[in-house]
């Protein structure tokens, strides 16, 4: 069923840029709209180089033009997310960390991204068709949808033969406009900024020594970079162009191989990148697509392809608002040439689609965020669920309804979700006391609540699942926990009067406060009925001291139970470990 478009007074940042993209999009094409249902398809972009594993950063790139397109959707518009492949870009180097690569693949370096083979063992034809597999399966989780384009069969098959014909008769208007940024000097380099993108680097024709080849030689400036014909790199250079005949002569530096071909019939190669954009952009009359901060500087490839796209290809630069950083909880800022940087994927098996969609939904692009794989997600999990109990009963505020509903579904109708969405660090502690089986996991959790028992785990999937995973791979083995066999008699044996007290207090409730919330209630009243408060009592009716007693019992049942000062929940611990195993470990 799909979902009801948000009320016009909602100021998220997604329904802003919703307004600019149709209004731009109107503007395109004075006239043509009468209604909605004859506006113009409203093209909006993302691109991805599938050079290495895509990670979170890079999901930035398409969420944020999805979160507008799905957004100008739910307002009755035609959309089109295109999401170009960059996979006819250059094999720059091998990837630290990527699984079935070795020094060996090293000497790809130069070939198409889809020339290069595939990591030792992957069921995918090509090294980029590997690394888009994993993106695809985790944008379809996250309810994106797309039309993906490969620039290898776009380049290989001719599509952009006439623009890449008109590139080299403008090549000198071209060449003028990069030469404004040629005399300057590169800006230093911040400590910790970002790393290039992948495609800025390939064929950058940035300023002074900082810049890789531009396609100036020294028969002058070519926009267009042929792979070679006797290596199949692009260490080549043009040596001669004739326009009339569009004979072209390059040369490989990396094999000596030369030959002449007519560029009207010849289709290995591309447009440097400072060009091939706007000519995307053109061609594809695209009116919305966003660029991280190593394109959106002064002299990078958005702000020179702003000026490429009209005056030489004729067509208009796009909205493009610049995306911040994300990173982990815990980990430096993500770069794809690193190997095990986290992917949507990597995510996507630790919290659901919803948490992640929402990640990306309520900050602005240009807000940096992090991802937790840390203790951190269960925080976020509580806010996620606060957050749901507010837009449940009304209380919410209107830009967190928005950021609500873009992370619950789309246009087209809600995500899957689960059905009984118990707290996230509950079922990681469970998943943790149990280590899966999942006889006990239902036990425990049906006593959680004995008015509301659960019958099956279904219920509580996926987000069980999720739990289960985070703690299988994220915790660290010494940070487990790990129920006692037996009771520490010496512990128990050292413990004075007060100390016995408040574990003869304990165990003499337990019958009668065995759920999740009558366990809370009791173990942090024993420490107040012992300083002569009532167990009801309030904070602001007790001394600073009753704090510190309850820490000092919570350390001591931890001992007790697990061995350490800390661990799961403790009426979650004790729920898990069941009644008469308490008993025994308590002393009783």
């Amino acid at each position: 069923m799909p979902i009801v478009a948000q009320s016009t007074e909602t100021t998220d940042w997604v329904s802003r840029f919703a307004d600019e993209v149709i209004e731009e999009s109107e503007r395109r094409a004075p006239g043509a709209k009468t209604s909605v249902a004859t506006a113009p398809v409203i093209v909006v972009a993302s691109g991805l180089s599938p050079s290495g594993p895509i990670h979170l950063g890079n999901l930035r790139e398409v969420m944020t033009p999805h979160l507008v397109a799905d957004e100008i959707r739910r307002r009755g518009h035609e959309v089109r997310h295109l999401i170009s492949w960059d996979d006819y870009d250059r094999y720059r180097k091998v990837p630290n960390g990527v699984p079935g690569t070795d020094a060996s693949w090293a000497e790809h370096i130069g070939r198409p991204l889809t020339s290069v083979p595939a990591p030792a063992g992957s069921p995918y034809p090509n090294w980029a068709e590997h690394f888009k597999a994993a993106m695809v399966e985790a944008l379809a989780e996250l309810g994106v949808e797309f039309d993906g384009i490969s620039q290898t069969e776009q380049y290989t098959s001719g599509v952009y033969r006439e623009q890449i014909l008109h590139a080299m008769r403008h090549r000198g208007d071209i060449d003028a406009i990069l030469d404004q940024y040629r005399t300057k000097k590169a800006p230093a380099k911040k400590q910790g900024q970002k790393p290039v993108d992948e495609a800025e680097l390939e064929a950058a024709e940035g300023s002074g020594a900082a810049a890789e080849d531009d396609g100036t030689g020294s028969a002058g400036y070519f926009p267009y970079k042929p792979y070679c014909g006797g290596c199949g790199k692009d260490f080549t250079t043009v040596t001669a162009y004739d326009d009339d005949t569009t004979e072209l002569t390059y040369t490989c530096t990396e094999c000596a191989f030369s030959e002449t071909v007519r560029l009207s019939e010849f289709n290995r190669g591309k447009l440097v990148w400072k060009v091939d954009w706007p000519m995307r952009w053109a061609y594809e009359g695209v009116v919305f697509e966003p660029s991280g901060v190593d394109h959106s500087s002064p002299g990078s490839s958005f702000q020179v392809g702003g000026q490429i796209v009209g005056s030489v290809f004729g067509g208009k630069q796009p909205i493009g608002p610049m995306y911040a950083f994300v990173g982990i909880s815990g980990m430096a800022k993500m770069s794809s040439s690193k190997g095990g940087v986290p992917t949507p994927g990597d995510a996507l098996k630790i919290m659901e689609p919803q948490l992640l969609r929402w990640l990306y939904a309520r900050r602005r692009p240009n807000q940096s965020f992090k991802i937790a794989f840390d203790q951190e997600i269960q925080r976020l999990y509580d806010e996620w669920d606060k957050l749901e109990g507010k837009v449940a009963d009304g209380s919410a505020l209107p830009g967190d309804v928005a950021a609500h509903s873009r992370a619950v579904g789309t246009a087209t109708g809600e995500l899957p979700r689960t059905p009984r969405p118990m707290a996230y660090r509950t079922l990681a502690s469970v998943a943790d006391i149990t280590a899966g089986a999942e006889d006990q996991t239902l036990r425990i959790l049906s006593e959680l609540d004995p008015a509301h028992p659960l019958a099956s785990l279904d219920d509580v999937r996926p987000r069980l699942d999720r739990a289960e995973a985070w703690i299988n791979t994220q915790v660290p083995a010494d940070q487990r926990t790990v129920v006692r066999e037996e009771a520490d008699a010496e512990l128990l044996a050292s413990l004075d009067d007060q100390g016995r007290a408040s574990l003869r207090l304990l165990l003499d409730g337990l019958d009668t406060h065995w759920s999740l919330d009558g366990l809370t209630h009791l173990v942090y009243g024993v420490p107040k009925v012992q300083a002569g408060f009532s167990a009801d009592a309030g904070p602001r009716e007790l001394p600073p001291e009753i704090k510190v007693a309850q820490r000092t019992f919570f350390a001591l049942l931890y001992h007790l139970l697990v061995g350490r000062d800390t661990g799961p929940r403790l009426p979650t611990l004790l729920l898990a470990v069941g009644q008469e195993r308490v008993r025994k470990l308590l002393g009783a």
